[in-house]
């Protein structure tokens, strides 16, 4: 059986989580006012504003004339990068809440970097037991549901350039079964869907569908969790109707605001 992908700390602490998810705001999406990230991390602007004044302070951030703040000298990303996940992102999350109304469990939209899946967006349900924000999280693609979805997208050369044996010299264990990989992401790509059982985090099921541009091509997983005592199997076909619905009407919104 897989580990879980990332165990909580046993002494976390809130002001650390909360800094390092707004320098993954600023790294992805660009800039923020203290009263946006106090809105994003639900804290009070006071508390926002110090956490970013202390990301000013070790070149995380820089604020303009404006009193915005924007990404640091220590965060390097590309802008058209930015621009584009940030476009993804805010046209996301409208259909991520209505997703959440709908099904009553948390919803995520994730890209994919190489190995690796990025949650850029999250909406947590408000059930009591529910499955966390995972928003600005990196995990192994081929542990996650969106990361199956799309690397199923690629080549069988193109998994295999991706998983190179040379890029896991210093972790060998951490390579996937290639063999095993190509069969399983061919059954999701004929499938279309994906279902999670346990595989990224014990307890947690999560069933999710692609999301493609204008051209077809698969730029990001949406998907939703749940504890997997609430998850039934009887249930999955509308669950995965209902995320294809939510899929192309946010693939619709995506192809408006790329031509606007």
């Amino acid at each position: 059986m897989d580990k879980p992908l990332k165990t909580p700390p046993a002494y976390a602490v809130a002001s650390v989580d909360h800094a390092l998810r707004i320098a993954t705001m600023l790294q992805l999406e660009g800039a923020l006012t203290v009263s946006e990230a106090a809105g994003r991390l639900g804290v009070a602007r006071s508390t926002a504003h110090r956490l970013l004044q202390m990301l000013v302070y070790r070149d995380f951030a820089l604020q303009d004339e404006r009193h915005r703040y924007h990404a640091g000298p220590v965060l390097q990303l590309a802008e058209h990068s930015r621009s584009r996940t940030s476009q993804l992102r805010a046209t996301a999350l409208p259909h991520l809440r209505r997703l959440v109304d709908a099904v009553k469990e948390s919803a995520n939209l994730t890209i994919r970097t190489g190995d690796t899946a990025r949650f850029i967006a999250s909406v947590e349900c408000d059930q009591a037991l529910r499955v966390g924000n995972r928003e600005g999280m990196v995990f192994p693609a081929h542990q996650t549901t969106a990361g199956l979805l799309l690397l199923a997208e690629l080549a069988a050369d193109e998994v295999e350039a991706v998983y190179a044996p040379d890029r896991y010299a210093e972790q060998p264990s951490a390579r996937p079964d290639l063999t095993r990989l190509k069969g399983e992401l061919t059954r999701i790509r004929r499938a279309g869907f994906v279902v999670n059982q346990g595989r990224s985090e014990h307890g947690v099921v999560a069933v999710g569908v692609p999301v493609r541009d204008d051209q077809g091509v698969a730029v990001a997983g949406l998907s939703v969790s749940m504890p997997s005592v609430r998850y039934q199997h009887t249930e999955l076909p509308a669950l995965v109707a209902t995320l294809q619905a939510a899929a192309r009407r946010l693939e619709a919104d995506l192809a408006m605001a790329t031509a606007s």
